[in-house]
This record gives C-alpha cells, sequence and structure tokens, in this order.
C-alpha cells in the first residue's frame, strides 16, 4: 500500500462481480487514497479475484479475514488496520455501488471539520432510489425506531456509508462494540454521540444494489431489533447512576 492520509474500506463478501468496476472507479475519484477489501472469506473467491486483478496496484490491498462471519467484525478490522497504519481518516462503504464513489470527496471534505460524517439518505436533500415503497418505510420506520429508543438526534443511524477521523476510530476502538451485523452502524453512532464526536450527517443518493444478493439473515434482523434497546438501556442506568451519586458536599 501507499502512505495515504486516507483508507477507504469495502467489506465484501460473495462480491466478485462488482469489485473489477468499484476499486478502478474508487482509485479515480480519490486518486489520493489507499482502498482496502475486507473481505469475510467469500465461497466466490472475491479475495483472489480482486488480487489477481490489482497485483501491480500499490494503493489496493486485501484483508482476508477467516474468523466468524459478519459485517461489524469486518468494519472493526478495518478501523484496527487503519490505526495500525497511520492513516489520518477513514471512508467506509458497501461494495455494490448502492454507495456512490463520487460521494467520497464530499464526505472527506466534511471531515476536515467533523470527527465523523454519515452519508445521509434521509437528511435534507438525500434521497434513495429504485427500493420499493416497503422498503423504504421499513428502512425510515427502523431509524426512527433506534432514534426513539436511543435518544440520538440522526436522520439516518443505520447507513453504512461514512467517513472517519482518527480520533474518531480510536475513541471506537477503546469502547466495547459487541455488534456483530448491521447494528454495529447503530452501535457506533451510539457510542461516537456518547462520546460527545462531533458527528455531521451529508445527503447521498442510495441505489439498490446492481449486482449480487443482500446478506441480511434472520439473525442480524433480530438484532437489529434488540441493539437500540441494550444501548438506550445502557445509557439510562448509566445516567441513573451519575445522578444517584451523593456530591461532595453531601459526602
Amino acid at each position: 500500500m501507499s502512505k495515504s492520509a486516507t483508507l477507504i474500506i469495502v467489506p465484501t463478501y460473495n462480491e466478485r462481480e462488482n469489485v473489477p468496476v468499484l476499486i478502478p472507479e474508487l482509485l479515480r475519484v480519490v486518486p489520493d487514497s489507499d482502498v482496502l477489501v475486507i473481505d469475510d472469506n467469500s465461497p466466490d473467491s472475491t479475495a483472489d479475484y480482486a488480487e489477481e486483478l490489482f497485483a501491480g496496484e500499490p494503493r489496493f490491498a486485501v484483508l482476508r479475514r477467516n474468523g466468524p462471519r459478519g459485517l461489524g467484525r469486518s468494519y472493526a478490522d478495518g478501523y484496527r488496520y487503519a490505526l495500525d497504519h497511520g492513516y489520518t481518516r477513514l471512508v467506509q462503504m458497501d461494495a455494490d455501488f448502492s454507495h456512490d464513489p463520487d460521494s467520497i470527496p464530499m464526505l472527506i471534505e466534511s471531515s476536515l471539520s467533523h470527527d465523523v460524517v454519515i452519508g445521509s439518505r434521509y437528511c435534507e436533500g438525500g434521497m434513495v432510489c429504485n427500493w420499493p415503497l416497503r422498503r423504504r418505510f421499513l428502512s425510515r420506520f427502523a431509524n426512527r425506531y433506534v432514534s426513539m429508543i436511543t435518544g440520538m438526534n440522526l436522520f439516518d443511524a443505520t447507513s453504512g456509508f461514512r467517513c472517519y477521523r482518527r480520533k474518531a476510530l480510536e475513541s471506537l476502538m477503546r469502547n466495547s462494540i459487541r455488534s456483530e451485523g448491521y447494528s454495529f452502524l447503530v452501535e457506533t453512532a451510539y457510542k461516537a454521540d456518547a462520546d460527545r464526536l462531533s458527528i455531521v450527517e451529508v445527503p447521498i443518493k442510495f441505489v439498490d444494489r446492481r449486482q449480487g444478493k443482500s446478506k441480511i439473515s434472520r439473525k442480524v434482523i433480530f438484532e437489529s431489533i434488540i441493539t437500540p434497546w441494550r444501548l438506550g438501556l445502557a445509557g439510562r442506568r448509566l445516567q441513573l447512576l451519575l445522578f444517584s451519586r451523593p456530591s461532595r458536599d453531601q459526602q
């Protein structure tokens, strides 16, 4: 890998069809960044194929995961990689072109003044394309559900298109992130908010995946339902503990 300030991480599982198109696009749009594919032991040999295609590209690398699968685990490994290799910021995105590479410069620009930048489908100016009405409703409901239970003032806490400054990555890795699936996105947003990191949402155009199939399982859905309650209840217990402590004058 070259020594760039920005690392773009792309978790993959059976994304062989998308990688040959996505990686050149990322290197074109953000030529001064490095790209890391984090492959979750894909049966379709995504990692092998990517390494073969871009063997001579110094800005590209593959991180192979052989442990338990999970989107959250892949993100966490990417965060550690970025910190270990001295990057000052990290962009995370999906491999299926639902996140537009052309929006990355906007996220990076916003990270100059904020610790966490969320590419938001639901803030003013954001939009969703090619989704049926049912999926739009469920996605909006999920975000309102998260906000109501956790108290976060975010329009799109479930968005996976983000940019983190190094300060934010260090903060997140100090915390114990328990989520393994898509709820990892909610938990990291919650922990960033709880640590009083500067968070901003910028509008993006979200487009349904071009190739392949969604990897959402029943286990992931169940975790997504439970996680906001776990976070919200833990936060309320902490508040009660802090406010119930006697002041020094009372001791």
